[in-house]
This record gives structure tokens, sequence and C-alpha cells, in this order.
């Protein structure tokens, strides 16, 4: 079963990282594909995890489009700037 995600703060390869490897602690995720560019993420799954990688998203700083107002979009905006710097720093290394 694949299903696309369109998502918020997506900036760098360090942000398509820490989303793909989050996203593979579900059980049931396949593969997953992350569209820098387009803010979206492609899920190939055995069953259907949308739900549950809704929720890992938000829980990593990338809600839904259209999902976070107020404060909780700063808190979403202020992780993945953390996913960025944490990737630029193992690009570094």
């Amino acid at each position: 079963m694949d299903m696309v995600i369109c998502v918020d703060n997506i900036k760098c390869g360090g942000c398509a990282a820490s989303i793909r490897l989050g996203l593979m602690k579900i059980p049931g995720v396949l593969t997953v594909e992350v569209d820098i560019d387009g803010e979206s993420v492609l899920i190939a799954a055995s069953r259907n995890v949308r739900a549950q990688a809704i929720l890992a998203l938000h829980g990593m700083g990338y809600p839904e489009k259209g999902s976070v107002e107020g404060l909780q979009a700063l808190g979403a905006k202020a992780k993945s700037f953390v996913s960025c710097a944490v990737g630029r720093l193992d690009k570094a290394g």
C-alpha cells in the first residue's frame, strides 16, 4: 500500500534522513522516500500505516500540511531545525 503525506518544515538532506529513519521504525513500513522540494513523503507499507506515520512525522517536527497552528507550529519548526543541524554536523564530520 503506497501513501503520500505532504508535510511542513522539510529543509535539507538531514531532515530527509531523520524522516526515513523515524518512519522505518513503524511495523509494516517497507520503504520511505522523501521529496525535499515537494515537501512530501512517499511510504510503501504492507498495511495502512497512515495514522501512525502522521503521528510520527508530527513528533519529529514535520506535521502534515495544514494540521498545526499557532504555538504548535513553532515547536514543530524548532524540532526540524535541530534535525537540519544534526544532518549538517554529520556531513562535516
